[in-house]
């Protein structure tokens, strides 16, 4: 009757303890925009291989490459209505929700790589993941650089003037149709899942993204010429949702570790692709052009003080170059 008694008591206490963990348990969802093939999604997958492992396996997470869970608006969207619980997303995304975390995706704002890994390190982009986490519930757990953009197109741009009246696919943001707008040029927003047939069949002319990126997206097979304007020192961010930090719990700070670590390695190799590239493209044919990119900088430069067009502050925007002495 003890031995009952006791194997019985056993046994809730071992169904305690499973359901506990069951509870502490997190399975999370990280959807992103980018193809398997990505820098982004190989360091996705070791994120997540890192987070199982040093969690105990208390915090999961699979990851759903090549917007197989929704375009980057939708999964931005997917965070408030739980369809998604991480995300990459670009600042020009988040902006939506809270303007000033765009600041480093602002035309010609970054003066170097080295600039943007003091913005990544600094005070002030700790200041502005807070704003974005008080307007949202979501935190931003990390940076990393997706690369300089540049425009693509079928004949060779140098200058602004030549991008007048140039059919453009940005992403769909208002930071976005800045650089293109002030040159002149029509910025058309095309998901970015579309845009090789868009370029294919002529919907647009031309369309800018980092060399990294045009060459995991084969845009190049359907662009002549890669002119190197840089205008925009582009980011992603790593956001978790409100609900998704709740589930993880006491485990958020080893999550947020392997996170910054999983970037900081994204960022040096883009970093290093992105030197590596220019060869490459002219060894496929492709015409790449130097411009002069003074002129393109002087097309935007009263843009970036000016409150009324821009989401930030001057005080932010001081701060930001400072970071670069």
């Amino acid at each position: 009757m003890i031995g009952k008694t006791m194997k019985r008591g056993l046994l809730a206490a071992a169904m305690t303890v499973a359901l506990a963990g069951q509870a502490w348990a997190a399975d999370l969802k990280w959807a992103h925009v980018y193809e398997e093939g990505s820098s982004y999604h190989k360091w996705a997958l070791w994120a997540a291989e890192q987070i199982k492992e040093k969690t105990d396996g208390r915090v999961t997470v699979s990851v759903y490459p090549a917007s197989s869970l929704g375009k980057e608006a939708e999964i931005n969207e997917g965070l408030t209505i739980g369809s998604v619980d991480m995300i990459y997303t670009g600042p020009n995304f988040a902006e939506r929700d809270y303007g000033p975390i765009a600041i480093s995706d602002y035309p010609f704002m970054l003066k170097d790589y080295d600039h943007w890994k003091a913005y990544r390190d600094s005070d002030l982009f700790t200041d502005l993941s807070a704003g974005y986490k008080e307007a949202t519930g979501h935190s931003v757990m990390a940076i990393t650089w997706y690369g300089y953009r540049h425009v693509t197109s079928k004949f060779p741009i140098t200058k602004p003037e030549d991008m007048q009246g140039l059919k453009i696919r940005v992403p769909d943001s208002p930071l976005m149709v800045l650089f293109p707008n002030a040159v002149g040029a029509n910025p058309t927003p095309i998901a970015f899942s579309e845009v090789y047939l868009a370029l294919q069949q002529g919907v647009v002319d031309a369309q800018e993204n980092p060399l990294p990126t045009i060459k995991f997206k084969k845009f190049y097979e359907v662009q002549s010429n890669i002119n190197l304007t840089g205008h925009i020192g582009n980011s992603l961010i790593i956001v978790v949702s409100e609900n998704a930090m709740g589930q993880i719990g006491d485990d958020a700070a080893i999550v947020e570790a392997v996170l910054k670590d999983a970037a900081a390695q994204n960022a040096d190799e883009i970093y290093q692709s992105e030197q590596d590239l220019v060869q490459w493209f002219v060894d496929q044919g492709i015409q790449v052009n130097e411009v002069d990119k003074a002129a393109f900088q002087a097309a935007v430069a009263p843009i970036l003080t000016d409150e009324s067009k821009v989401p930030y502050t001057q005080e932010h925007y001081e701060r930001m170059q400072a970071l670069a002495q």
